[in-house]
């Protein structure tokens, strides 16, 4: 990870300890950081419903986006709800998730390991629809545009998502995952940055 953290930054102990009280979590990150595995363990162990922002309120099927008023609407809805775990990262909707959420989880991988990620998302389920995306969108293979994005992730998108932490009139507990190690210290699977 490079770049700067949030102000109020937990360690990956911190977040662990954090982890079974909270009732309202926001995963944010770049595409291949692995935001719905994660999503959907934490979910599994702590009986929240999970919520996947591709799935659930972005797309419909052949791939076309939702209104941008009506993705305000059901992300408002969604966070409205008394607990949840939500995946996923429109900077323009994040601080609908923050104004409810009890913790943050901010994916931040090297671009190349979200690429490389990403990779092995294409093997699996190319041509399939996966879990944690809306029915009648099968994965692609991914374009230079959607690879440049990964990219240049942390340069373009990171100090809006940062500036955007530090400016919330909420406080959220956010903690910063930068690889493999720190999401198993997370599960409490090893040991991660402290």
């Amino acid at each position: 990870m490079s770049g700067a953290v949030p102000e109020d930054l937990l360690s990956v102990a911190e977040a662990r300890a954090l982890l079974p009280q909270a009732r309202r979590i926001a995963v944010i990150g770049v595409s291949g950081a692995g935001k719905s595995t994660l999503s959907v363990e934490i979910a599994r162990r702590h009986g929240l419903p999970h919520i996947s922002h591709d799935r659930d309120i972005r797309w419909l099927p052949g791939w076309q986006m939702r209104d941008r008023r009506e993705i305000r609407r059901m992300e408002e809805a969604f966070a409205a709800g008394e607990s949840w775990i939500m995946d996923g990262t429109a900077v323009s909707t994040l601080a609908v998730q923050l104004d409810r959420a009890d913790l943050c989880l901010w994916l931040r991988p090297p671009g190349w390991l979200a690429l490389w990620q990403l990779a092995g998302r294409v093997r699996r389920y190319y041509g399939t629809v996966r879990p944690d995306m809306a029915e009648g969108c099968p994965e692609p293979i991914p374009d230079w545009a959607f690879l440049r994005y990964i990219w240049t992730y942390e340069a373009r998108q990171s100090p809006r998502i940062l500036a955007l932490l530090n400016t919330h009139p909420r406080r959220v507990p956010t903690a910063v995952l930068s690889g493999r190690r720190d999401i198993r210290a997370l599960l409490g699977r090893g040991r991660g940055r402290d």
